[in-house]
């Protein structure tokens, strides 16, 4: 329930943190699709270039997401919500 300025905060920083994740898994997937398409077809220049082309969007989108979560954790901890909600990588716990 958003009540106040910080509890509003937290949901907008979680839901931006949960997309960067979303896109970063996004632009993994890019990234290794290029490297088959580069080493799968490497006879064929056309589809070499692609593969080449889609390997480096995919690293520099890789660069864009891992600076968007620095950033969004350096203003998450640095406007003082570190008692809000925690701030980072999922971790799944064991269920007993």
């Amino acid at each position: 329930m958003i009540t106040d300025f910080k509890s509003l905060m937290s949901f907008a920083v979680g839901i931006v943190n949960s997309l960067t994740i979303l896109m970063g898994a996004i632009a993994l997937f890019v990234f290794f699709k290029g490297l088959v398409s580069f080493i799968a077809k490497a006879g064929d220049t056309k589809s070499h270039a692609e593969g080449k082309s889609l390997m480096i969007w995919g690293i520099v989108a890789l660069f864009v997401m891992v600076s968007v979560f620095g950033i969004l954790r350096f203003f998450y901890s640095d406007l003082g919500f570190n008692n809000a909600r925690s701030f980072g990588v999922p971790i799944f716990k064991h269920i007993k």
